[in-house]
């Protein structure tokens, strides 16, 4: 007959389970079965000594708890590992008491092992912000080592990795951590805490998050440390803590843009890019080294490859960046902090706009380019096709706001001293209420998960701002406009300097290979070893270069979204400005207002340097309204009333310019523009003129030769609205109606410019056959040093330039006084214009039908763009 099992009683079930979470024993016999049990003799002595049966109980969880931990035993986990694996056993035994049938006894022992969880978290708190405490044992076995950094490092990081999930770098490669967390110890060891407890643990994990990315290019493993920082400050103790951290906003006597960068918290996060820096802060792997080295002899599957990774994990990054400023910004606690923190990266690098950067006290081209991305994230909710929103954003944030330093920016037509006068006499109260957000504003904050859940987007929506009066009279900016003017700041230190700087590095790179080829050809009639190096010295450096503007080109070139986005929001500028001189119609008011004379300059030429930049790169404008830049453009090109700068708006030409249909025949998705689009048949070819004529002046030291490029846009533009029938009518009418006016001045300054620059192109065409002839000559060729012959050689192919250039503006302003004149006869039949006219024809035909004809031949004359014969038909009929 088989025996029954004795039952085991509810106290022996709670020792044996106790036992098991905290691998413990009172009896050194059991100590055999594993060497991680602890024998712990002082608690059995003292139970002893008490009288108390030696079992484990929930009263005696603690005390032997901390015999555990304090104990030196030989076999014994350093402390945060054996604390993580006793939460570990105790959930493993929670599932397993889920499973028992009697109720009472479940209910029970869910108690007691809840209650060990909670203790094993409390542990694990004070041990992490105390190593000490539990004497010598410690966690060391953890520890960061890169190239940048080698450190101590949170033996919970590792376990935060594990959560957040692996990183994979730019090679495809997996960084996942081994170290897997018990299934709800992170929830409740962030979420069951008070903030003084927790914090000095965050502080050391945000300080090993930073360590963990400084100088991580785009191609390192940057993913995991960024998502460990979005799982931080997804609680709330994780925002508060990274916001009080002495590392949030440095503080130093030396503080400038590279210090924030380098040493803030998040500051490191925004540096990784793929970007060019300097040699000091360069980020590794080297992504010019490593995707677009010899790029000239690769496959161009293995450059899109490139293009298409750099592309991707730019994006990812964006993302979370923004992800983790919203966190903090849905915050009410530490919304103000990350709006001072911006504020301070933008003060900081307000140098960035200078054309030289001093690299060692500004930030990178990579942080701002991110930032720029980010912020335009954080914009998408008042970017709605009908901006909805505008009203949101104050023009008077530009002069009372002391969060940004605006005022001291080029305004669009104010002088510094019109603006100081402006504010002080519409300040009474000189308050700033910037740091003042409305209940309503805090309720939509907090509700976007919400409102981008349902609306299927990625991107963090942020709400309106409601603006509103605080008490003493202070105005307040909600955050519509805060991030309005904030993002106009990054992007022009960000994004478009770094179109700038992309313009000025392709530059770069066609005048270094102008001199290799220089070289090398003097090279080849004269070898010499110090010419040697310096044409590997100068291949070097193109290929250096090379690496750089590829880069470039994987970061934003290629990224349409991101150039999109910037479209949308400078769509937004324009709007909103319009608004302030009372919206998108013609003639503007006589007396430009001051909210629109004080707002600064850079506002309308980023949009304009955007849009040249985004012409040119294929299908950037696919899907872009155009129609309110183009209402834009006709309504402020000729208006020096409201837009001071002539340089200015001498680049809303050239934006036209890049969308005006080329004369192939084949549709265009800018005709519409231009042919049909109302403001363009009434205004344009009129403000076209004028601007014409008001170039002459420009007030800059090399206006006599700017004035030239300004007005070759503005003659290719008026070339072909002559094509258009709407545009020519109008073109007659302004002939008509301003006969002794503008377009009188216009005519005569047409005739001035084909007089000038036929003269100088004669003249260096004279001046080239004295070189050829020079040239040809070989045997004294030879004879002549080196350096003398290098030096002639580029004052050739420098004067070839110059006559192409100079011929085709010659070429371009004859045709149009042949085809105005031909169906506009009267202006050229006014007394004043009879004679002008009359000596023009003189001198065209003297120098191209003259004694001196002769002397102009040259071998191929089609090269130049020199046909006199054209040009003595053009002016003849």
């Amino acid at each position: 007959m088989a025996t029954t099992k004795p039952q085991r009683s509810p106290e022996e079930i709670e020792d044996i389970i106790l036992r098991k979470i905290f691998l413990v024993t009172l009896n050194e016999a059991t100590t055999d079965a594993d060497p991680r049990i602890a024998y712990l003799e002082l608690t059995a002595a003292e139970l002893l000594s008490e009288g108390k049966d030696m079992r484990l109980s929930r009263d005696l969880m603690e005390r032997v708890l901390v015999d555990r931990l304090s104990g030196n035993f030989p076999a014994a986990e350093p402390p945060f590992l054996y604390l993580i694996n006793c939460y570990r056993r105790a959930h493993d035994e929670l599932k397993k008491i889920g499973n028992m049938k009697d109720k009472n006894l479940r209910s029970e022992l869910e108690a007691v092992v809840k209650q060990a969880k909670k203790m094993i978290v409390s542990y694990c708190r004070i041990h992490l912000a105390n190593p000490d405490f539990f004497g010598s044992n410690n966690d060391n076995n953890y520890e960061i080592n890169n190239s940048n950094n080698k450190s101590s490092i949170s033996p919970l990081l590792p376990f935060i990795f594990a959560e957040v999930g692996g990183g994979i770098d730019g090679f495809g490669n997996s960084t996942s951590s081994g170290s897997q967390c018990p299934p709800g110890f992170l929830k409740e060891f962030f979420e069951e805490a008070d903030f003084d407890t927790l914090d000095p643990i965050l502080k050391g994990l945000y300080e090993n998050l930073r360590g963990s990315v400084l100088n991580v290019s785009a191609l390192g493993n940057f993913q995991q440390p960024l998502r460990a920082l979005l799982y931080l400050v997804s609680f709330p103790v994780g925002v508060k803590s990274l916001v009080n951290h002495q590392w949030w906003i440095p503080k130093s006597v030396y503080l400038n843009g590279r210090v924030i960068e380098m040493t803030s918290i998040l500051g490191p996060f925004f540096h990784v890019s793929a970007l060019p820096d300097h040699a000091i802060f360069k980020s590794q792997p080297d992504v010019g080294q490593q995707c677009f080295s010899e790029a000239s002899t690769r496959r161009p599957a293995d450059l899109l490859s490139s293009f298409t990774t750099i592309k991707t994990v730019m994006r990812g990054l964006y993302k979370d960046l923004g992800d983790v400023l919203l966190a903090l910004l849905k915050n009410t606690d530490t919304r103000e902090n990350v709006l001072e923190y911006l504020a301070e990266v933008i003060n900081r690098n307000s140098s960035r706009a200078h054309i030289q950067v001093e690299p060692l006290s500004c930030a990178s081209s990579g942080m701002f380019v991110n930032l720029s991305a980010v912020m335009l994230r954080l914009c998408d909710p008042f970017l709605d096709a009908n901006l909805t929103k505008r009203d949101k954003i104050d023009p008077k944030y530009v002069f009372y706001s002391s969060r940004l330093d605006l005022r001291s920016l080029t305004a669009l037509h104010a002088s510094s001293e019109e603006v100081s006068e402006w504010i002080n006499k519409g300040n009474p109260a000189k308050a700033d209420g910037s740091k003042h957000f409305s209940d309503g504003e805090n309720q939509l904050l907090q509700s976007q998960e919400a409102t981008s859940s349902s609306g299927g987007a990625s991107e963090p929506s942020l709400p309106a701002g409601r603006p509103a009066s605080i008490g003493g009279g202070k105005s307040k900016y909600p955050f519509i406009c805060e991030c309005f003017f904030m993002t106009a700041r990054v992007l022009n230190l960000g994004l478009l300097k770094a179109f700038s700087d992309f313009k000025h590095l392709v530059q770069d790179i066609s005048r270094a290979e102008d001199t290799l080829a220089t070289l090398k050809a003097t090279q080849g009639q004269t070898p010499s070893s110090q010419l040697n190096l310096e044409i590997t010295r100068i291949e070097k450096e193109i290929e250096l270069s090379s690496q750089e503007k590829l880069c470039y080109e994987a970061q934003i070139l290629r990224d349409g979204d991101l150039i999109q986005h910037a479209l949308s929001f400078y769509r937004l500028m324009i709007v909103w400005l319009v608004d302030l001189v009372g919206g998108f119609k013609m003639p503007l008011p006589d007396t430009c207002p001051m909210e629109f004379a004080c707002m600064p300059e850079h506002f309308v030429e980023d949009a304009m340097e955007l849009l040249i930049f985004a012409s040119r790169i294929p299908k950037a404008l696919d899907g872009v309204l155009l129609d309110d830049f183009m209402n834009f453009i006709i309504m402020f090109m000729a208006s020096p009333k409201y837009i001071r700068n002539p340089y200015l708006r001498s680049k809303m030409v050239e934006v036209l310019n890049c969308w005006m249909p080329r004369r192939s025949g084949s549709s265009s998705a800018t005709a519409t523009l231009f042919e049909g689009h109302q403001m363009s048949l009434e205004y344009l070819v009129r403000n076209l003129l004028k601007l014409y004529v008001d170039i002459e002046f420009t007030g800059s030291h090399t206006q006599f030769y700017d004035k030239f490029n300004i007005r070759h846009n503005i003659a290719e533009l008026l070339e072909y609205l002559w094509q258009v029938p709407s545009h020519r009518n109008a073109w007659r009418q302004i002939a008509k109606e301003e006969e002794k006016g503008v377009y009188l001045n216009f005519l005569n300054f047409l005739i001035n410019d084909s007089i000038y620059l036929l003269d100088e192109s004669l003249n260096k065409i004279l001046e080239l056959k004295v070189i050829e002839a020079e040239m040809s000559n070989t045997a004294e060729w030879e004879r002549r040093p080196a350096q003398e012959r290098q030096e002639r050689t580029r004052l050739f192919h420098s004067q070839e330039n110059i006559i192409r250039i100079d011929m085709k503006l010659a070429n371009e302003d004859v045709s149009m006084l042949a085809f105005t004149s031909e169906q506009i006869v009267a202006p050229f039949l006014l007394p004043e214009m009879i004679e002008r006219v009359a000596s023009m024809l003189n001198y065209f035909l003297l120098q191209l039908v003259g004694p001196q004809r002769k002397s102009l031949t040259l071998k191929d004359p089609e090269k130049y763009e020199f046909r006199p014969k054209q040009l003595l038909k053009q002016v003849s009929t």
